[in-house]
């Protein structure tokens, strides 16, 4: 009875053409960033905000730059962490030889970084698709880990690889705490977000998508490949790159190549199938579910077996478990999570009437 659409009437197409168009969307969403910006920092522990917040926000924004990428535009890739890896160590790059550059241009030119080396291995899109696409960004993948580790000016010819991230200072306040490094990643997550709700509605969205469906009818009535595919790499590895400079400075403070290795690329794929394909919700549904899970887990199988559980056994279970779960999506609702959020909310508007 009260998420009802009844007599909200849209007399514009301004008014047609926002994101929630439903007054109790609106609030909803707005309570939810007043309890994220305000109600988490003051009361949630140091904990909770460093060992999940920040990490589900972050994988949330890589999830997001491979759902643009395979969900909107069907473009597949295996070279997420390693986009990542881009933008975490062009951060570090730029906040070592360029110091006076502010932060946040810092985390957007590593980034940038990130894209251009995306348009370079996106290329291939051009003339390959499918699983020849895939094996195209996985040289990618390791290509980029190869160099990362033997030429030593991207660590500062650090001798174990490892670099350690700079003193984070915005408009001259050190973001030093847990809660300021939460505030730091939940306004960037929420403007990229934003940013790409907005994108994939727009005109260059919609060539995404056209592509995604029919590559060869969107050619024929005039969509430009070249331009929509490597548009759809860009943004995707500028998201990528954002968010492996996130992690490197805003979550583990030190960072090496192989924290980006392929079983990163792998887990944010996960998280993409889990949440649903072509979704921004989904892309923090799938990455909610992967940092929570395995918690949920290791507290459920300790309390079954206690202390007989082999402290081996964990990871392995977690595995099967998760490509259980994605073979499970994939047949049974492989939009994953944001679908079955879609269909609740649809039984919610036609309560006590649902069909």
């Amino acid at each position: 009875m009260i998420y009802r659409e009844a007599g909200q009437f849209r007399t514009t197409y301004r008014a047609d053409q926002r994101i929630f168009p439903i007054v109790q969307d609106r609030v909803v969403v707005a309570a939810l960033l007043l309890v994220a910006f305000v109600v988490v920092p003051l009361f949630a522990s140091e904990y909770l905000i460093t060992a999940l917040l920040i990490q589900w926000l972050i994988l949330s924004l890589a999830t997001l730059g491979l759902n643009i990428l395979t969900g909107y535009a069907g473009q597949f890739s295996l070279g997420t962490g390693g986009f990542m890896a881009v933008g975490a160590f062009a951060t570090y790059a730029f906040r070592l030889r360029a110091p006076a550059l502010p932060l946040l241009l810092d985390f957007a030119l590593g980034g940038l970084c990130a894209a251009a080396v995306g348009v370079v291995f996106g290329l291939p899109s051009l003339r390959i698709r499918g699983l020849y696409l895939a094996v195209s960004t996985l040289a990618a993948q390791f290509f980029i880990e190869w160099l990362l580790t033997r030429v030593g000016w991207f660590t500062n010819y650090s001798a174990s690889g490892v670099i350690s991230a700079q003193r984070m200072v915005i408009a001259g306040v050190p973001i030093d705490t847990p809660a300021r490094r939460y505030l730091l990643v939940l306004s960037i997550a929420a403007v990229l977000a934003l940013a790409a709700k907005n994108l994939v509605r727009s005109r260059t969205g919609r060539a995404w998508m056209a592509v995604r469906d029919m590559d060869v009818a969107a050619e024929v009535i005039g969509i430009p490949m070249l331009r929509t595919k490597l548009s759809a790499f860009a943004v995707s590895s500028f998201y990528c790159g954002v968010a492996g400079a996130l992690w490197a400075y805003a979550f583990l403070g030190t960072v090496e190549p192989q924290a980006f290795d392929l079983d990163r690329s792998f887990l944010v794929l996960t998280m993409v199938i889990i949440g649903g394909t072509g979704s921004v919700l989904g892309s923090f549904l799938g990455a909610g579910f992967i940092v929570l899970f395995p918690i949920v887990l290791n507290q459920f199988l300790h309390g079954l077996f206690g202390e007989g559980l082999r402290p081996g056994l964990l990871p392995n279970i977690q595995l099967f478990v998760f490509g259980s779960l994605i073979i499970f999506f994939l047949i049974v609702e492989p939009h994953g999570l944001a679908r079955l959020w879609q269909i609740a909310k649809e039984k919610l508007r036609l309560w006590p009437f649902p069909h």
